[in-house]
């Protein structure tokens, strides 16, 4: 049986290192920019597009996403805000139910739909989501797009617990090269710090924690428990930790 861990949004705000404040002036580049619908690519929580509604209340938001528990955490925070009536929610493949055409977008951590298989173990398909964007959005329209990169060039231990490979992302000057070069212009560059990092990981590895405190050492299950969250803190603490970064880029059709 799968052991159940408490749901990572009752500990994190947004599913990626990213503070309220760079939040905001993210979403303040869209809310100024986009006027009509816009969609939010693998949306999760859609934490980011129930602000921007807020922000916005003549926006339309659409929050796409294949996870059924992501988007049932998403409903009820939008039916419980001022805005419910602005914002769509679809639990579905992203691919087969884009719109034709939006006046704005969000995509955070989400270029993997263009790619193969995680499992597949390769590169991050920067370019096919950044041309799925474009596709999407007239010139002059806004996009906020967030993706992994390397902070530094990329060292075996950090690789390890990732892909393995040290071409899976790519650094941040050659991820704003290649916006360009699928038909944006780049607006505003934005690399998530440390602590944000910090913050985003310690969400994650809280559920070890909360678990243990809630069941006890003496249960069945502890010591998986234990075995997981070591392998995360090594994971991250001794290996990818300074290594692996998260990019936003506040991006304008041309």
């Amino acid at each position: 049986m799968a052991i159940a861990f408490p749901p990572l949004h009752q500990r994190l705000t947004f599913n990626t290192p990213l503070s309220e404040p760079r939040a905001q002036q993210l979403l303040a580049f869209l809310a100024q920019r986009a006027n009509g619908t816009v969609v939010d690519v693998g949306c999760g929580w859609a934490s980011l597009l129930l602000r921007l509604m807020e922000m916005k209340p003549t926006l339309r938001g659409l929050g796409i996403d294949l996870s059924a528990e992501a988007i049932g955490h998403a409903k009820n925070c939008v039916a419980a805000s001022s805005v419910a009536a602005q914002i769509d929610l679809l639990c579905a493949d992203v691919k087969e139910n884009l719109p034709a055409e939006v006046q704005g977008a969000i995509c955070i951590g989400a270029s993997q739909i263009w790619g193969l298989p995680v499992e597949d173990r390769q590169p991050l398909a920067y370019a096919a989501a950044l041309a799925a964007l474009r596709k999407m959005v007239k010139p002059g329209a806004p996009v906020l797009y967030g993706e992994a990169i390397w902070s530094r060039p990329p060292t075996e231990a950090a690789v390890a617990p990732l892909a393995g490979r040290l071409d899976e992302f790519l650094l941040l000057p050659d991820l704003v090269d290649l916006a360009w070069q699928q038909g944006f212009a780049v607006v505003q560059t934005h690399e998530a710090n440390q602590d944000e990092w910090d913050e985003f990981e310690s969400g994650h590895l809280a559920k070890y924690a909360c678990w243990l405190a809630e069941h006890g050492a003496d249960h069945p299950d502890a010591q998986e428990v234990m075995m997981r969250a070591q392998g995360h803190r090594q994971a991250y603490f001794r290996g990818y930790r300074g290594v692996l970064g998260m990019a936003y880029l506040g991006l304008l059709a041309v």
